[in-house]
């Protein structure tokens, strides 16, 4: 934990993608606009309360230089789903109204700015290896079955061995649900514009703290840099761990959101 700094130019940061993944965990709506763009605020105003020692709910703009909120632009495209066996149009998806209705939302708040990318589909369909690999595991099953015995009227008689083969199958293929599958989508130029505005704010001696919420370690090189010119370099993880060696790249790590309560047994 560092102590109090005594500029007012402290900038904060935050991976948007990973701020809406970590809200759940922390027990707080991740998928409604409002509740995320007051977690936002009171995620900044506590790390500026925490780096200035002032516990001031007005004055807490006067030490901040911007908030840098980096995610990106949904997805307009449109694909076939293999199991719903339908055309999904990902630009009128629930995800991209709430990130759309989001952006609007933060665009209007004091001190914020927006810096988007975009998210670009990579490849096909797929599925995680725990999901997929059971199904993998069926195709000695089919192997096994002797389906060439057709009487005539086109039916197949399956002996009571081969019939729990089937129903194995069914079982196994009835667990696969509709999201099990994904489109290959990836977010292109957040992690670039972090670095390059954290770059930006060290040369140009914008500030004298950055406050970075993220779990990345790809923002590493931009933190030595920043660090390097003197500037105070603040990681937030949201409670989640990180790896040790990353430490030394960084002047303190603190949260500005509670730590989430443990789980009763």
């Amino acid at each position: 934990m560092t102590g109090p700094i005594l500029t007012r130019q402290i900038a904060i940061l935050i991976d948007g993608g990973f701020l809406l993944r970590r809200l759940p965990k922390l027990g707080l709506a991740g998928q409604d606009v409002e509740p995320v763009a007051g977690a936002v605020r009171r995620l900044c105003r506590r790390h500026v309360a925490m780096l200035t020692g002032s516990n001031a709910e007005r004055n807490w703009h006067r030490h901040l230089y911007r908030i840098f909120f980096y995610d990106a632009l949904p997805y307009e495209g449109a694909a076939h789903h293999p199991l719903k066996n339908q055309q999904i149009d990902f630009d009128k998806s629930d995800t991209a109204k709430f990130r759309r209705a989001l952006f609007a939302e933060l665009r209007k708040k004091r001190n914020v700015a927006l810096r988007l990318g975009k998210v670009v589909r990579h490849d096909d369909w797929s599925m995680p290896t725990r999901k997929l690999k059971p199904l993998l595991g069926t195709r000695d099953w089919i192997a096994g079955l002797d389906l060439d015995a057709v009487d005539d009227q086109g039916r197949i008689t399956l002996d009571p061995e081969q019939l729990e083969t089937v129903k194995r199958l069914q079982k196994r293929w009835s667990e696969l649900e509709d999201d099990d599958v994904t489109l290959d989508l990836r977010q292109k130029g957040v992690d670039m514009r972090i670095g390059l505005d954290i770059a930006a704010l060290t040369l140009k001696r914008f500030v004298s703290t950055v406050v970075l919420v993220s779990g990345d370690s790809d923002f590493v090189p931009a933190a030595k840099l920043a660090r390097r010119e003197g500037m105070q370099f603040i990681l937030d993880p949201l409670w989640q761990s990180i790896n040790d060696d990353l430490f030394e790249h960084i002047d303190g790590l603190q949260s500005g959101l509670p730590k989430p309560k443990p789980k009763p047994e």
